[in-house]
């Protein structure tokens, strides 16, 4: 009950356009999750609960499971939703850029 009320008192505050692109930006994270195995997702977890705290090995195995996250791609597609411009071709998610 708590949460109910306090998400209702935070959607009060924020305005519209504000938690529309939460909301997008939640859906999208969603779609990249996805592509993740299960056991990818449940590692990634436990890695980043633990923080700074990582072994170098550590440190390589979430730098592996974020590379399949697609943080280059996942980044562009947010920034051309919530933009008020359009991005320059060569940024656009797929154009094959670097």
């Amino acid at each position: 009950m708590l949460r109910r009320l306090f998400s209702r008192r935070a959607a009060k505050q924020l305005p519209i356009f504000r938690l529309l692109a939460v909301a997008q930006l939640a859906l999208l994270a969603r779609r990249h999750l996805r592509g993740l195995t299960p056991a990818d997702r449940r590692r990634l977890v436990q890695l980043v609960r633990r923080g700074r705290s990582l072994t170098p090995a550590e440190r390589t195995e979430l730098r592996a499971i974020a590379g399949k996250f697609e943080p280059r791609a996942f980044a562009l597609t947010a920034a051309g939703k919530l933009s008020p411009v359009p991005l320059p071709k060569r940024f656009r998610a797929g154009s094959g850029g670097s």
